[in-house]
């Protein structure tokens, strides 16, 4: 038998090898990215991972629901219960169709029986074994999780290989919370717990809604959405963008308009009140780019395309590649930004720069409380049209993700890991 070689001890003039630091078991070198299809959930966790450096060491999967036909109306079931539906109505087509009987077949957009066929699934099992079996040669595992359909591929990847994963869940998951290493989760998912909401909440169905506890140590509480937009970020996209915007007249104003929600509510009414204030701030701004979600309705990107459409200061994105998102991330001199989107407004205001909020009256529960707290920092004002564009105003950046990591290697931390130097 060969004999086993080990490192020499810390010397003065060596660095400490790893065996002496907790050995490979206790650093983590890579990272499970559990998400849900839905870009503003993917981008919050690989933001986070991208701030603890684990960007080029990461695995993507992706939680998919079948797609098509009746499965439309089924997405308030949880995922698990939503694919054995779909199996068994699949299943009783089929012997429908055996009979001899015509049936008319369900459609599916990602390919195949199942419908599941073109995307990496996250499977507990399959994640759980790699986990496992990887341990000895590169260490535990990193699973950063959020949405509602990825809280129980999260959680039971915890419950299988706990000592193999530390798992990160991103957004409140109504559920345990010690099913998790760490949930961070922004201040407005509490808001069920003030007395503000407590007031608006009938009695018979305070029972019902979630947090019923306020946090313990093990929720990091944030203002906004995670992303992956920092200094560095902003550096690159001002660098990739130079050509199409430093000629461009100043200052510039970017309009980002999302979509309406349950939690805000708007239409062609908002729509013909934003041209009207832009029309009135046009005369302060050397420029305006518009640019539209893949939530806006076309109701209302048709009222604005037609009302603004045909001004020599004004471009809207048509939604062809290149994105020009970060690109005006990096050159705007203001925003305006439609209140109904999180993910949008913290990126935004990720910046320093002046921003308005449109139609923030028209939103409520806990759209109000996150509004209100931006306020409170001085972060985001009313979008009236009387505002002077040629005038700016500037505040600290959100930077949620990068205190968030911070949290995250405190968590490792008190377990005795950490994470690659």
């Amino acid at each position: 038998m060969r004999p086993i070689r080990l490192p020499e001890p810390p010397s003065p003039k060596m660095g400490t090898p790893e065996i002496f630091e907790g050995g490979v078991y206790g650093v983590v070198r890579r990272a499970v990215v559990i998400g849900n299809g839905f870009p503003g959930s993917e981008n919050q966790s690989i933001g986070l991972v991208r701030a603890l450096g684990l960007s080029d060491k990461h695995v993507l999967y992706r939680v998919t629901r079948p797609k098509g036909g009746i499965n439309e109306w089924l997405h308030w079931l949880p995922v698990s219960v939503h694919k054995k539906l779909d199996c068994v109505i699949r299943k009783m087509c089929i012997l429908l169709l055996y009979r001899g009987q015509k049936v008319v077949s369900l459609p599916t957009e990602n390919g195949g029986g199942a419908g599941l066929k073109c995307v990496l699934e996250a499977d507990v099992q399959q994640i759980v074994t790699m986990a496992r079996r990887t341990y000895e040669k590169d260490g535990p595992i990193l699973v950063v999780a959020c949405g509602r359909d990825t809280i129980s591929i999260a959680s039971s990847v915890r419950r299988l290989a706990s000592e193999n994963v530390f798992v990160v869940q991103i957004q409140h998951p109504r559920l345990h919370l010690n099913r998790f290493d760490l949930v961070i989760t922004p201040r407005h998912d509490y808001y069920p717990l003030t007395p503000e909401a407590q007031k608006q909440v009938p009695q018979f169905l305070r029972g019902w809604i979630t947090p019923r506890e306020p946090p313990d140590r093990h929720v990091v509480l944030t203002v906004g959405a995670l992303h992956q937009i920092d200094a560095t970020t902003l550096r690159n996209a001002a660098s990739a963008w130079r050509d199409e915007f430093a000629p461009l007249p100043k200052p510039l104003l970017v309009v980002n308009i999302g979509g309406p929600t349950s939690n805000c509510r708007y239409g062609v009414d908002l729509a013909k009140q934003l041209t009207t204030y832009l029309l009135s701030v046009i005369v302060s701004c050397g420029s305006i780019r518009i640019y539209y979600s893949n939530r806006t309705p076309e109701k209302v990107s048709n009222v604005i395309t037609k009302e603004l459409g045909g001004n020599p200061k004004v471009y809207i994105w048509d939604g062809q590649e290149p994105n020009p998102h970060m690109g005006h991330l990096a050159w705007a001199d203001a925003f305006v930004v439609t209140a109904d989107s999180v993910s949008m407004i913290s990126e935004v205001c990720s910046t320093g720069k002046p921003v308005y909020l449109m139609g923030a009256e028209r939103c409520k529960w806990k759209l109000c409380d996150f509004h209100r707290s931006l306020k409170e920092r001085g972060m985001v004002r009313p979008f009236t049209g009387l505002e002077n564009m040629s005038e700016s105003w500037s505040y600290p950046p959100l930077n949620e993700t990068a205190e968030a990591a911070n949290r995250v290697h405190e968590a490792l931390a008190e377990r005795g890991w950490r994470l690659r130097a």
